[in-house]
């Protein structure tokens, strides 16, 4: 007597429960990065700013000199001031940023390996939201305005910049709001901060990351020690809010406002001058360079 044989399911797999995908375990506080490689993610964001504007500024005088003729070292003389030479160094940030950003998204995941947003603590703590931010970046833009008037100093080399030319001035402007927060944001607080937390503690980590910050801005500004003031004050609170929250997205929106009101003031001022007003010097512009980094 045979076994009857019940038909198969139209499905035959219905029975096996989809199991839900497991994201890998990771801590912001505990990288999979240690301090070397974070310091290479820094030197190559610095690295990224000299060589494009470097290859911008040489490619216009190579390509200056074959059309007038001149001698080389008399093209360079005479492009060191120029407004177009000036934004070429401007608009060579965008490239060196999008380098940057390459380099910290193969770092943070392992080329893909584990989650980049979650591996960096982008999202909010208990103890800080969007309105906290907001505020704190007031009154570090306010503190800093103060910082500035006090300790003054001569004209800094952005001051220069968005005198150049009014398209040096929108680029300047844009960069501020639309790349320098993020990116700055992720090297300092996102890959250098979590590093040296592990290996010399948080006191030690936010010394060292706000260090590194003010560093690469002081030859720059040695006859501007307002600016210095100001930069540091900025850096050293950002690594205390990433060191309090254990998260990276306070800090970010922090900066951007920082820059955005900045960059404002940018945009409007020559406007507001020409119908006879004038801005006060509080929010100077210089404190711009903070976040855009090595202008030459």
């Amino acid at each position: 007597m045979s076994t009857p044989i019940e038909p198969l399911s139209r499905d035959p797999y219905a029975s096996f429960a989809a199991r839900p995908a497991v994201l890998p375990a990771v801590d912001p506080n505990n990288p999979s990065w240690g301090v070397p490689t974070a310091i290479m993610v820094w030197a190559s964001s610095v690295a990224a700013l000299l060589l494009t504007q470097f290859a911008a500024i040489i490619s216009y005088a190579i390509y200056y000199r074959m059309s007038t003729g001149q001698e080389a070292l008399i093209v360079l003389h005479g492009l060191e001031n120029n407004a177009f030479t000036i934004l070429l160094s401007v608009v060579a940030i965008i490239p060196a940023h999008l380098l940057t950003l390459g380099v910290v998204w193969a770092v943070v995941t392992g080329f893909g390996k584990r989650p980049f947003w979650r591996a960096l603590g982008w999202g909010w703590g208990d103890n800080l939201g969007f309105w906290g931010s907001a505020g704190l970046a007031l009154l570090l833009l306010l503190l800093g305005a103060v910082l500035t008037y006090f300790l003054k100093g001569d004209k800094t080399t952005l001051d220069q910049i968005i005198a150049s030319s009014s398209a040096a001035r929108f680029t300047t402007a844009f960069l501020a709001v639309a790349t320098a927060p993020l990116v700055e944001e992720l090297i300092y607080r996102g890959v250098l901060y979590p590093a040296f937390q592990r290996a010399v503690g948080v006191i030690g980590a936010i010394i060292c990351v706000s260090v590194l910050f003010t560093m690469v801005h002081v030859p720059q500004y040695l006859e501007n020690p307002g600016v210095i003031a100001a930069i540091t004050l900025l850096s050293f609170s950002l690594t205390v809010v990433r060191a309090w929250t254990g998260r990276l997205l306070p800090c970010f929106i922090i900066h951007l406002i920082f820059n955005a009101l900045q960059a404002a003031v940018i945009v409007l001022e020559p406007f507001i001058k020409q119908a006879g007003g004038d801005l006060p010097n509080a929010p100077t512009a210089a404190l711009l360079l903070g976040a855009l980094q090595f202008f030459t």
